[in-house]
């Protein structure tokens, strides 16, 4: 089983860390974004991972190399100039065409979630299954009497579970080239024309360690997610 990962971003929210080590390579307790992704795809089935690369890419093939350190066969596709994730995965479309479905993730995602649910999801019918998890608020919420004004408790950043979001990870069939423009944002560009025709999924997983690290605050929350919640 073959995996995507979408690692060439500047990683700009994250500077000065990301002047001279790309986002993939940021370490959450000691070790790279990519390590932690790499045990959870194996553990998930997958035996080999293309990483798609463009920013300081030289460090990244120099720390991953072929993936034999890490337990897992790794091979390369560059970007010479940013193509969004639509155009970075249709630079990949060489290595996947041939499958019968594949993973594709962000570079940035730490999780536990399980692929399988995703595979299941696919049918005849469905380019695309998306993997969503509830919405966790950026800020405490304060509950409050409205009509007298009275404050009644405080809740600590807590999961809107009404509300789901893009969890950064996906199966997806080899048609999705069909459908990617050779350069711009696969949740712009592409996810909304196959949402219309009926061709995407969404599998929803709630209660499952998730953290995308875009600031140095995630970084943070993620190392605490991992201590309560391992890979």
């Amino acid at each position: 089983m073959k995996a995507l990962i979408l690692a060439g971003g500047y990683g700009k929210r994250l500077r000065p860390l990301t002047q001279e080590k790309p986002k993939p390579l940021i370490e959450i307790k000691g070790k790279p974004i990519l390590a932690w992704q790499f045990d959870w795809l194996k553990k998930n089935g997958v035996s080999e991972v293309i990483l798609a690369i463009g920013y300081l890419k030289e460090r990244i093939i120099e720390e991953i190399g072929s993936g034999k350190r890490f337990g897992i066969k790794v091979g390369y596709v560059v970007e010479d100039e940013p193509l969004g994730t639509a155009g970075g995965l249709k630079n990949a479309a060489h290595l996947l065409s041939n499958e019968k479905y594949f993973y594709v993730l962000n570079g940035d995602i730490i999780t536990n979630l399980d692929l399988k649910k995703l595979s299941e999801a696919l049918d005849e019918k469905t380019v695309g299954v998306i993997a969503v998890v509830p919405l966790r608020s950026p800020y405490g919420i304060i509950r409050f009497d409205e009509g007298t004004g009275k404050i009644l408790s405080f809740i600590e950043k807590p999961i809107l579970q009404e509300y789901w979001i893009n969890a950064g990870v996906y199966c997806l069939t080899p048609k999705i080239f069909e459908y990617l423009p050779e350069r711009g944002d696969i949740e712009k560009t592409t996810f909304p024309k196959l949402a219309k025709e009926g061709l995407l999924k969404a599998a929803a997983f709630d209660n499952v360690l998730w953290k995308s690290i875009d600031t140095h605050k995630d970084v943070e929350e993620a190392e605490k997610l991992l201590s309560e919640k391992p890979i």
